[in-house]
C-alpha cells in the first residue's frame, strides 16, 4: 500500500483536494513519544537556522505522562553525507532510538525551510518519514514529493504545532524506500499562496547509508 498518493493532471483546488492517507497510528506509548521528540528536534534545528547536536535534538527531553520531564542519555551525532544521524536512549527504554535528519530551504526563499526526520518506530515494524513545514502553509494542498523529477505523489498534513510548524507523516514502504535509496535528487512541494507551489530541494546523498544505520 502506498502512502504518497499520485494524482495525475493539474493540482486540485483546495475545495476539491481529498484526504489522501489515514494518519499513521503509533502502536504503543514508546512510539508515541516520537512526536514529542520530533518537536524537540524542530525547536533546536531552528536555532540560528542550522542543524544542531543530534540526540539532544530528538531524544534530549521526553515529556512524562505524569510528573516532570524525563531526560535521555545521548550519544554524539554523526554526519552521513548531507544527513545527520542522531541517537539517544530515552529514560526507561531498553536501547537507543535513532533518527536521520536534514534541514532544507527553498532555493529562492530562504525563509521557507523544512525539517525532515526519518526514523523507525519503537517496535521496529515501520519506518516513517516526518516533515515539518512552516506555519502558514496551505493545508489542503498537502505535501508533494518528487524524486529525479518524477512526481511520487502528495500526502496530507496531519496537524500543526506552535511554533514548530505543520507536520506531514508517511510510512516508508519498500517502493518509496527504493526510490529514496537510488534517487539522485528529490524535492518536496508545499503551497503558501494558491497557484504558486514552492519546491524545496533535499539531498539524497548519504540517505542509503544513514537509513541502514538507524537502530
Amino acid at each position: 500500500m502506498r502512502h504518497f498518493c499520485s494524482s495525475p493532471g493539474s493540482r486540485p483546488t483546495p475545495a476539491a483536494f481529498p484526504l489522501l492517507i489515514k494518519p499513521y497510528q503509533c502502536p504503543n506509548a514508546a512510539a508515541t513519544n516520537m512526536e514529542s521528540l520530533s518537536k524537540m528536534t524542530i525547536r533546536k534545528h531552528r536555532v540560528s537556522g542550522t542543524i544542531r547536536t543530534a540526540a539532544a535534538l530528538v531524544f534530549g527531553l521526553l515529556p512524562a505522562v505524569a510528573g516532570g520531564p524525563v531526560r535521555a542519555q545521548a550519544t554524539p551525532d554523526r554526519a552521513i553525507g548531507d544527513w545527520t544521524l542522531e541517537c539517544a536512549q530515552p529514560a526507561g527504554a531498553q536501547g537507543e532510538q535513532c533518527s536521520l535528519t536534514q534541514r532544507v530551504y527553498a532555493s529562492d526563499r530562504s525563509n521557507i525551510g523544512l525539517d525532515v526526520i526519518v526514523f523507525r518506530t519503537a517496535d521496529r515494524q515501520s519506518q516513517l518519514l516526518r516533515v515539518f513545514a512552516p506555519l502558514g502553509v496551505l493545508l489542503p494542498y498537502g505535501l508533494g514529493l518528487r524524486i529525479d523529477a518524477v512526481s511520487i505523489g502528495t500526502t496530507e498534513f496531519v496537524r500543526c504545532f506552535y511554533p514548530e510548524g505543520c507536520m506531514a507523516e508517511v510510512i516508508i514502504d519498500d517502493i518509496l524506500l527504493g526510490q529514496l535509496r537510488t534517487g539522485t535528487s528529490a524535492e518536496f512541494v508545499i503551497v503558501t499562496t494558491p497557484g504558486e507551489p514552492i519546491g524545496v530541494p533535499i539531498s539524497l546523498q548519504g540517505f542509503a547509508e544513514g537509513f541502514d544505520a538507524l537502530q
